[in-house]
């Protein structure tokens, strides 16, 4: 059977991620994602009212018309997890393909939101769910199945999908990293990727995400940043004025700890910023975390200062908003706090709480850099990068070669020059350059087997 990979987005850039398996006349896409740097850079983008082709001269989704050069049908579109490098363009381009959206519960509950947000396209393309460790059949020769293996990441309900198929596995690697102590979600599933290493024909393949390949040592579990945060809110337990926190909208671990150790410290959490309302509102709803009753979670503007306005009559001290805007968003919430434009009033001595790196890219760094430029000059004091990523390290990396044992690799999610440091790990594990180690652009096509 020919095996053939498309590496659309996300091989020249972190961000706006798209790969496609054809095995024999069966075609499956993998990641349909924005790059939300590329929108940022331009003032008041609405990406709902945007055409596809003007999102992709921009470089905000990825170019899919290499798409044609493929000679099969696309039998499923997999998003791999719920962030926007990896669903964003979905609502764009997923009604070019006659083919289900196949993705776990969270994810799909996202993917359905963000079409409904869409007002440019209609997208009518089946929602499937399927669940970690379940498998469907694809196309109708019977040789090929879509699999689904529970990994950890930054979010929850991620898996990395394997495409079975008589020439062997193809495992697309995008984003994790090896959690043994998750705070709300089972282990990463290591027992099932090395089985399927020494299954039939083994892995044809492997997909990997190289953003933290040039880091020593392995990832930390969530476990530790959820004791690194209940440290630093201990430490502040005592301080009477104004205390907010921020981290990811979508990290529903870190969000689950925030709200606890706000309640620990005698302070009501409340969570403002519409990616806020829906990453935790849909996770509550889906039964993934059981929030206390009287959590508030508020999206809307007037709604939200509405709250701050509450929070101000009653005591800063009595509550800890969590907001939107660790990475210095124009339009978040601790942005708009930073520049005055709320009720909320910060005063000399109260704290931020950073519960988030800054994406390593220039204009998050720079928006980042001004917004905590502001928050100081009002007198916040800043506990910054109480985190750990959602990407492998190298030992994570090595780890994952050594249990699927692939015969070739292809590195992605990651610029040019950020495929270094994996082309490097994985030539130590005897893979070459141009044989069986696959280091390539967007738009391009690899020819696995003939």
């Amino acid at each position: 059977m020919e095996v053939e990979i498309a590496t659309i987005g996300g091989y020249e850039e972190v961000g706006r991620q798209m790969t496609a398996v054809r095995a024999g006349d069966d075609v499956v896409v993998f990641d349909m994602g924005l790059n939300l740097s590329q929108v940022l850079i331009h003032d008041n983008v609405e990406t709902e009212r945007m055409h596809s082709l003007d999102l992709i001269d921009m470089g905000a989704i990825p170019d899919d018309r290499v798409m044609s050069d493929l000679e099969g049908d696309v039998q499923a579109i997999v998003p791999t997890h719920g962030h926007l490098d990896h669903i964003g363009a979905i609502s764009k381009l997923a009604h070019r393909y006659d083919a289900p959206i196949v993705a776990t519960p969270f994810t799909i509950e996202l993917v359905k939101q963000q079409i409904q947000s869409e007002e440019k396209f209609g997208v009518q393309n089946d929602l499937k769910k399927m669940s970690a460790g379940e498998t469907m059949s694809i196309g109708d020769s019977g040789n090929v199945e879509l699999e689904f293996v529970h990994v950890t990441h930054s979010i929850i309900d991620a898996i990395n999908p394997v495409l079975h198929t008589p020439e062997g596995a193809v495992v697309y690697g995008l984003d994790k990293r090896m959690d043994h102590s998750p705070v709300i979600e089972d282990p990463i599933d290591m027992k099932r990727f090395r089985e399927i290493g020494r299954e039939g024909e083994g892995v044809l393949a492997y997909i990997e995400d190289c953003t933290n390949a040039g880091r020593k040592g392995r990832t930390p579990s969530e476990s530790v940043a959820r004791r690194h945060l209940k440290d630093v809110m201990t430490s502040v337990e005592d301080y009477d004025g104004g205390i907010v926190a921020t981290t990811f909208s979508s990290h529903i671990s870190r969000v689950t700890s925030l709200v606890e150790f706000a309640n620990d410290i005698g302070r009501q959490p409340v969570l403002l910023g519409r990616s806020m309302e829906k990453y935790s509102g849909t996770a509550e709803r889906l039964g993934f975390v059981d929030f206390p009753d009287d959590l508030g979670m508020y999206g809307h503007r007037k709604s939200v200062d509405r709250t701050f306005k509450r929070i101000m009559n009653e005591g800063k001290e009595k509550f800890l908003p969590i907001v939107t805007g660790h990475q210095g968003e124009p339009r978040a919430m601790l942005t708009r706090m930073g520049r005055g434009e709320t009720p909320y009033q910060l005063d000399d001595g109260d704290k931020v709480i950073f519960s988030a790196r800054v994406i390593p890219e220039p204009t998050n760094e720079g928006q980042r850099y001004q917004s905590e430029k502001l928050l100081k000059m009002q007198g916040a004091r800043i506990f910054d990068d109480i985190h750990v990523s959602g990407h492998l390290r190298e030992e994570g990396h090595y780890e994952m070669l050594q249990a699927l044992q692939p015969k070739h690799v292809i590195p992605a999610h990651q610029s040019m020059e950020g495929f270094a440091p994996y082309t490097k790990l994985a030539a130590s594990q005897g893979y070459t350059l141009g044989r069986d180690l696959h280091v390539t652009r967007n738009g391009n096509m690899i020819q696995l087997t003939e």
